[in-house]
């Protein structure tokens, strides 16, 4: 059985919603993801594990630092 905070992290990024600023709608357009927007301060990214993986690595070639 896969450990659930293992899976929950494959699948959605949390970032300050001032670090999307500009790129959520190339996240829509080239990826199969959805934004969340939770709260004032803060917005979740939920896809498959391999479009979560995609949207890293397109998040940090603009600076954007995910962990």
């Amino acid at each position: 059985m896969p450990n659930a905070s293992r899976l929950r992290d494959s699948t959605q990024i949390v970032l300050p919603r001032e670090a999307l600023e500009g790129l959520e709608s190339q996240l829509d357009d080239e990826f199969t993801v959805t934004v969340v927007r939770e709260g004032e301060d803060y917005c979740r990214i939920i896809g498959s594990p391999v479009e979560i993986k995609a949207v890293s690595e397109f998040l940090a070639r603009r600076g954007v630092t995910v962990r």
